[in-house]
């Protein structure tokens, strides 16, 4: 099973509104053979919680007004360094650097396909993603030398 067509309009639209509030190392991966309860998830950072919500806010301005979607859970507003939008049919997670780095969500879902976003979007990338890589790297070599 793949993310459908309308899951990935959601993702696309909503990589684009991160971009645009200036979001790094955006990434998508479609969860939908490993996971029931979502097609897609979108992960996004920002060096500061103002901006954590700032990428957050444009998300959900985005895709209710391209779209008419809206959130069904909004949570972790109160500290802003790490805020979950659920649709239903995606999961976005905006994370503060730090949170990005230190909770390496990339380590979880690196088997399951990235969705292709758009190009500024992809060119976003940041030292949390470039850590992320690395580590997943160390591990599936480490991975390799135990068996």
């Amino acid at each position: 099973m793949t993310a459908t067509d309308r899951s990935t309009e959601l993702i696309t639209v909503a990589a684009q509104a991160a971009a645009d509030k200036l979001a790094h190392d955006i990434i998508a991966y479609d969860v939908s053979d490993v996971l029931s309860i979502t097609d897609a998830f979108l992960l996004a950072s920002a060096p500061n919680d103002r901006q954590v919500k700032s990428i957050v806010d444009e998300i959900e301005e985005q895709l209710n007004k391209q779209l008419g979607a809206k959130p069904v859970r909004r949570e972790g507003d109160r500290d802003a360094r790490w805020i979950l939008l659920d649709y239903v049919d995606i999961v976005v997670h905006v994370q503060h650097s730090e949170e990005r780095v230190f909770y390496a969500l990339e380590r979880l879902w690196k088997d399951c396909p990235e969705i292709d976003l758009p190009e500024d979007a992809k060119a976003t990338r940041g030292k949390g993603a470039e850590h992320a890589e690395q580590q997943a790297a160390e591990e599936a070599d480490l991975d390799g030398e135990l068996r």
